[in-house]
């Protein structure tokens, strides 16, 4: 069980990650001409954009521009995060008894 916990985490970290790799992306401007950073960042989106699109459309418009879905969804990844390992947990110890 310990291994399956190790597990969500990692996989929940790295998504989060990823999102935050998204953000930065979008602050810069990364040569799209290159075919190698293009299919990463075409990996990245289409890795996130499942996640982001629907908090988006949630979100209300702001004026500056600046997109708060990656906040949301990490803080929302974390939340989920600690609901599931700590189901895990419980799991864990009613197998145990």
């Amino acid at each position: 069980m310990n291994l399956l916990i190790y597990l969500v985490r990692t996989i929940f970290n790295l998504y989060s990650w990823l999102i935050i790799i998204r953000a930065l992306i979008s602050w810069i401007a990364p040569n799209i001409f290159d075919p190698n950073w293009r299919r990463l960042l075409r990996l990245i989106y289409d890795l996130t954009e499942p996640v982001l699109r629907p908090i988006r459309r949630y979100l209300p418009e702001n004026s500056w521009g600046i997109d708060f879905s990656p906040l949301v969804a990490i803080l929302l990844l974390s939340i989920l995060r600690g609901f599931i390992v700590q189901l895990l947990l419980a799991i864990s110890l009613d197998l145990r008894i």
